[in-house]
C-alpha cells in the first residue's frame, strides 16, 4: 500500500499574478510529480495569501468604482482563489504525469473549514487582507462593521481573525477521491471559513493558517506523513546567529521546547513547526517533514529535511 502524503504549499511559492502562477506551477509540478512516481498517494493543499488579496483588490476596485457592483464576501474571495489556483495545479500536474506516461486524475475540491465560532481569535482580529484604505475610506468601513487597523503607516488593512480548524466539512468526498487513486487538491487558503449555526453552515470572513488547515487533513486522511514546504531546506535553532544549528529530527517533546525557548519567528517558521506538532502529536507513528520543495523527495528518503516525530 502507498505511502498517504499531505503537501502543504505555501501561496507566496505560486506567483503574484496568472502568468507568474502558470510559469511556478509548472516548475513545482515536477517535484509533486516525482512524488507520485516514487509511489506517493499525494493530497495537497496550498496557501492563498497573495492571490485572495489579489481578488479582493480588484473586488473592491469594482465596488468603488461602477455603480450596481456589490462589495465581495470575504468567504467568496476565497472559495474564488481556490477555483483559480486549484486550476493551474491540476493542469500542470495533469500535464506533468502526461508528459511521463502516468494515468491519473487530478481533482480539486472546494474546501469549508469548520471553525468554533467562540474561538478566542474572533476577539481580536489580526490577519491583515485585500487593499489599503485612507483613514476616511477605513473610518466609512467601520461604519459598516468592518475592523481595521493602520498598517505600518501605509493606510489602514482591514484585519480579519485567524481562528484554528477543527473539521472539514468536505472530508468524505476527499476521503473517497483519495481511496479511488486519484491525486486531490483541497484545503487551499488553509479553506473557507464556515460555523455551524441552527441553519446550517455560514462562511465568515477570517483566514486560516494552511499549515493548521493540512495537518487537520492530514489527520482526518490518516495521513502516514505531512510535509510542510518552505524556503529552507531545513529547521533551525539561533536562526542567523553564528552558533546557528541546523535540526534533522526532532520529538514533539523537543520541538515544544524549543518553541517555549523562543527559538521560532513568529510569522515565519513557528506557525509552521506548531502545525507539525500538531499532526505528528495526533497519533502514534505519525510524522512530519519541514523542508524545501525541492528537497521533498529527498528528505522522505531521509537524506535532508526536519523530521518531527
Amino acid at each position: 500500500m502507498s505511502n498517504i502524503i499531505v503537501l502543504a504549499l505555501g501561496g507566496n511559492a505560486l506567483g503574484n499574478d496568472p502568468e507568474e502562477q502558470k510559469e511556478a506551477v509548472r516548475h513545482t509540478s515536477k517535484s509533486i510529480v516525482d512524488l507520485i512516481e516514487a509511489g506517493n498517494q499525494v493530497i495537497l493543499s496550498h496557501g492563498n495569501g497573495p492571490q485572495v488579496g489579489m481578488i479582493n483588490l480588484a473586488m473592491d476596485a469594482a465596488s468603488k468604482s461602477e455603480a450596481g457592483t456589490p462589495e465581495m464576501p470575504f468567504p467568496e474571495c476565497g472559495a474564488m482563489s481556490q477555483g483559480y489556483i486549484g486550476y493551474h495545479l491540476q493542469n500542470a500536474i495533469q500535464n506533468e504525469l502526461k508528459s511521463r506516461g502516468i494515468n491519473k486524475s487530478v481533482a480539486t475540491v472546494v474546501t469549508q473549514v469548520v471553525v468554533d465560532k467562540n474561538d478566542p481569535a474572533f476577539q481580536n482580529p489580526t490577519k491583515p487582507v485585500g487593499s489599503f484604505y485612507t483613514k476616511e475610506e477605513a473610518e466609512a468601513m467601520i461604519a459598516k462593521g468592518f475592523t481595521f487597523k493602520e498598517d505600518a503607516g501605509r493606510g489602514y488593512r482591514r484585519v480579519v481573525p485567524s481562528p484554528k480548524p477543527i473539521d472539514i466539512v468536505e472530508i468524505a468526498a476527499i476521503k473517497s477521491l483519495v481511496d479511488t487513486g486519484n491525486i486531490v487538491i483541497a484545503a487551499g487558503g488553509g479553506g473557507i471559513p464556515v460555523v455551524e449555526e441552527a441553519d446550517g453552515l455560514k462562511g465568515i470572513p477570517a483566514v486560516i493558517d494552511k499549515d493548521f488547515t493540512s495537518a487537520k487533513l492530514a489527520e482526518l486522511v490518516d495521513a502516514d506523513s505531512l510535509i510542510i514546504l518552505t524556503a529552507v531546506e531545513k529547521v533551525a535553532i539561533r536562526f542567523g546567529k553564528p552558533d546557528q544549528v541546523w535540526l534533522s529530527e526532532l520529538t514533539v517533546e523537543e520541538a515544544e521546547k524549543y518553541i517555549a525557548d523562543k527559538e521560532f519567528a513568529e510569522g515565519s517558521m513557528l506557525p509552521k513547526v506548531k502545525a507539525a506538532i500538531s499532526f505528528a502529536g495526533s497519533k502514534p507513528g505519525r510524522k512530519t517533514l519541514i523542508t524545501s520543495l525541492e528537497k521533498a523527495a529527498d528528505g522522505l528518503a531521509g537524506k535532508t529535511g526536519t523530521w518531527i516525530k
